[in-house]
């Protein structure tokens, strides 16, 4: 690892020093010849990191002198970013300043005087850090490190697509049907409702896999009413897993005081109901705790099942199970067979002898167990020739002490990624054991870091950190744990989120100067609704001194104001204050040269967003969702061209921002969501915001729902006729408020053919709907408080016998007018062919409702509708007697 970082950051490093802007920057400060001797010493350096990676894994010296370079790295690209930051500052105090008082003040102070401060603070520390690392580049002879050419990169034999899915299990097929027969039988051996179903192994023998491919099984999917996967790891928290446990069943974020709470709500979802739960991945042997957990489950229907896998025998044991069948390592024949699926895509080695005799080596030294198996076959799948496959055999990180079986086969499958990857995953390691990885979020961080610097100049550094994550993804299937090692100078920390954080916990943050990354993270569900408290003396006492930050997350803490060091973080590129209690980022936000990422999301609170946004030029992902007291953007954000993400943009008259301002965005991308529509004054404004070339997925449109005399239905029709969005990117769509009569055709084009989810709420001028059936994906459509319209018919289909095939959920609420229902009578048997759910509420005037041609409808709510509608339903039921609904 010390490698591969070294290596990464040498790179970027003298890329870095080697652009020119940058040494035109060096010049002024007069530090340009400490720069060049540095360089030179880097690039020779570099030659030797390739034999110092191959003898890190024996030598513990080389591995020594590979983490001081690491560190020195680190301090040279902070020397760096301090002086390529100081040029940004100036170029845009340049820009804002009038030109004759600027003309002035260049008169008055000399340009040295300008320069004096950042060089006085720099040039000792060049000469410090060169200084080092001429001793380090002395220190190879007595290392034996030699400048040898690195091998070709490999070439992948075939498409990592072609990998097995996991839906079938080599050599374990006697045990999964053993396991189904133990689900789906009749367990009289037990007075319980429910019953235990222990998977027990060593680490690596494929536990969760199985436990997997049971919980997937068709007949088990069908067997039970409810599914419940839950990994508990080390923490065996009977409040968590029960309170993850009652989200899943009921679909509800609910706050409760106690374990006795709730217990009791858990009861009611369990009540009569045959469930199977999985508890993955279990340690704890405390019996009490068991007896505590499964308390509720005493109410749930006969033919209930818990999956438990686990290594240790001991709390099974306690729980009355005698003898347990244990799952063995695989026999040669059906490791043989998985290793090769893994490696070459096929299940034997006759096409591929010369490989053989390598890979029944490799088996054996996998010793049969299958993650250890699959590593190794997905390291092999990218190699080529014998050579390769007779160096993993060879490798001397087999010979390493472990008590563990499976880390030589990991280690090797990790030494194998090229080093950007090995960089990549072993920032993994800042998360938690069973962190749910959201890949949105590991991208931005990632290349907040510096992790993500394309040598292509056509992809985006998110569209490389997405091609990472898969490659990782592919090669580890998220069962890879990588641990670091202590350093003594700490620059990647992250903490776990707890009710009460105090300043104790931070007591291994003191003298951390070299932070970079500072992250609050949890393994638990989602806690949108759990609010975490943060000591004030970790605020005002230990965080200003980590002026190297880069990475500062903050989010779910109760903080009310941004505090004001935050504004001397130059080297900040990633600011998470999402679901904090702020009610304004202050001004000096806008200093953040750097800074890329701002996440204010859930901040129900916030008013105000710094005047001086626009300085932001490097902002590529702003989310400002969920913020209902933000109601202006600042002057200048139009202009952040870098910006890809603005989930909420707010249009205002005057000197406000105009619709048009969104033409400078060219990159913006994702979810946005447009306030204040009513406010456009033409539609060439409209137009001219391009929403067809940008890559939006998706759009929500919004005017306001005071329809008075300042408005006009023929200008919101031509302004919402020119914000027709991408077709080829939008997945999902709302419509909220618009005052026009009609709606625009486009909102129903079968173009769209991504789009899944239409929701058109409060448009109480329109007299009909779109042809929405025409949509060939749309999944789910709502229509709510369109007071005008009287009779849905055949224009919702257009005509078209093969309309809606793929809605799932329809819900009509608020329409005061609405009076029938044609689309789907007796004679339009092909329309709805999918539908589950059909919701109707508080349609007064609709008096039919008509289920003969919804076959596969399985929820239907009615609320508050006419009173013909309850006959019409009863109808309909007998029609479909013996279905079950």
């Amino acid at each position: 690892m010390a490698e591969t970082l070294a290596n990464e950051l040498l790179k970027v490093l003298v890329k870095k020093m080697t652009d020119e802007a940058f040494k035109r920057v060096a010049r002024a400060h007069g530090i340009y010849n400490e720069l060049k001797e540095l360089k030179q010493t880097l690039s020779r350096i570099q030659d030797l990191l390739q034999d110092a990676s191959q003898k890190e894994v024996t030598h513990k010296s080389v591995k020594e002198w590979l983490n001081a370079l690491q560190h020195l790295a680190y301090d040279i690209d902070d020397v760096l970013d301090d002086v390529a930051t100081e040029a940004m500052r100036r170029e845009l105090t340049l820009q804002q300043e009038p030109a004759a008082s600027t003309s002035m003040v260049r008169k008055l102070i000399p340009s040295c005087c300008t320069n004096f401060s950042l060089t006085h603070r720099l040039s000792p520390k060049l000469d410090s850090i060169n200084r080092e690392l001429e001793n380090l580049e002395k220190r190879k002879t007595d290392l034996g490190l030699l400048k040898i050419d690195e091998k070709p990169k490999h070439t992948s034999r075939r498409n990592e697509t072609s990998l097995p899915d996991g839906s079938s299990v080599i050599g374990r097929e006697v045990e999964k049907e053993r396991l189904l027969k133990k689900l789906l039988g009749d367990d009289g051996s037990t007075k319980e409702n429910f019953s235990i179903v222990p998977i027990v192994g060593m680490g690596g023998v494929g536990k969760t896999t199985l436990a997997r491919i049971l919980y997937n099984h068709t007949k088990v999917q069908s067997h039970f009413e409810l599914h419940v996967w839950i990994c508990v790891s080390d923490d065996f928290d009977v409040f968590k897993i029960s309170k993850t446990m009652f989200q899943d069943v009921s679909n509800e974020n609910k706050n409760f005081e106690n374990l006795n709470q709730l217990h009791m709500a858990l009861t009611n979802q369990l009540k009569n109901k045959r469930f199977l739960l999985v508890l993955d991945d279990v340690w704890h042997e405390n019996e009490n705790d068991w007896e505590n957990l499964v308390r509720p489950f005493h109410s749930c229907a006969p033919g209930s099942r818990i999956i438990m896998t686990t290594r240790k025998e001991e709390l099974l044991k306690n729980l009355h199970f005698g003898h347990l069948d244990s799952l063995k390592s695989l026999s040669h024949e059906d490791a043989l067979s998985l290793f090769a699926l893994h490696a070459l895509g096929v299940e034997n080695f006759n096409s591929h002898t010369t490989l053989k005799p390598y890979g029944e080596g490799i088996v054996k030294k996998c010793a049969g167990l299958p993650l250890a198996l699959k590593a190794i076959g997905r390291l092999l799948g990218t190699r080529t020739n014998v050579e390769d496959w007779e160096d993993v055999l060879n490798s001397e990180i087999w010979n390493l002490e472990n008590s563990d079986k499976i880390v030589p086969a990991l280690r090797l499958s990790y030494h194998d990624l090229s080093a950007d990857l090995k960089q990549l995953f072993a920032y993994c390691s800042l998360f938690p054991k069973d962190y749910l990885f959201d890949k949105e979020e590991l991208v931005l961080l990632w290349m907040a870091e510096g992790f993500l610097s394309p040598s292509n100049a056509t992809k985006s550094p998110e569209r490389l950190g997405h091609d990472y994550f898969e490659i990782l993804l592919s090669r580890f299937d998220n069962h890879m744990k990588i641990g670091t090692e202590h350093l003594a100078k700490y620059r990647h920390m992250s903490f776990s989120r707890e009710r009460y954080v105090g300043y104790h916990k931070f007591e291994a943050f003191k003298g951390a100067k070299s932070l970079r990354t500072l992250l609050a993270v949890s393994i638990d569900v989602d806690h949108g609704w759990i609010y975490f408290f943060l000591s004030n003396k970790i605020l005002v006492d230990l965080l200003p001194s980590l002026t190297l930050l880069r990475v500062l997350s903050l989010s779910h803490f109760q903080i009310t104001e941004v505090p004001e060091f935050i504004g001397s973080l130059k080297h900040l590129r990633y600011l998470n204050l999402a679901k904090t209690k702020i009610k304004e980022l202050p001004e000096n936000v806008s200093n953040l040269y750097n800074l890329q990422t701002l996440i204010v999301f859930g901040c129900e609170k916030l008013t105000k967003l710094p005047e001086s946004f626009s300085k932001l030029k490097k902002l590529r992902h702003f989310d400002i969702r969920d913020t209902p007291l933000l109601e202006k953007l600042p002057f200048g954000i139009g202009e952040l061209e870098s910006l890809q993400t603005l989930t909420k943009i707010i249009i205002e008259r005057d000197d406000g921002f105009a619709i048009n301002e969104l033409k400078g965005l060219t990159n913006l991308r994702g979810e946005v969501s447009i306030e204040g529509l009513h406010k456009v004054q033409s539609a060439k404004h409209a137009r001219e915001a391009n929403l067809s070339l940008k890559k939006i997925t998706g759009l929500e449109l919004q005017w306001v729902d005071v329809f008075d005399g300042s408005r006009t239905d023929t200008l919101e029709e031509e302004v919402l006729n020119e914000l027709k969005p991408n077709s080829d990117t939008l997945k999902t769509l709302s419509v909220v408020s618009y005052g026009g009569t009609q709606i625009s055709n486009w909102v129903g084009d079968r173009s769209f053919h991504e789009l899944v989810n239409v929701s058109i709420r409060g448009c109480k001028k329109c007299t009909s709907l779109p042809p929405f059936g025409l949509l060939p994906s749309l999944k789910r459509l709502q229509i709510q408080g369109m007071d005008e319209v009287k009779i849905i018919g055949l224009e919702l289909t257009g005509n078209d016998v093969n309309a809606f095939r793929s809605l799932e959920v329809l819900r009509f609420e608020d329409m005061s007018g609405w009076q029938g229902w044609s689309t789907i009578n007796e004679g339009s048997a092909t329309v709805f062919p999918c539908l589950k759910e059909l919701y109707v509420r508080n349609c007064p005037q609709l008096i039919n409702v008509s289920l003969q041609a919804l076959p596969s409808l399985k929820v239907l709510k009615i609320d508050r509708c006419g009173d013909g509608v309850l006959r019409s339903l009863v109808q309909g039921l007998q029609m479909r007697c013996g279905e079950e609904l």
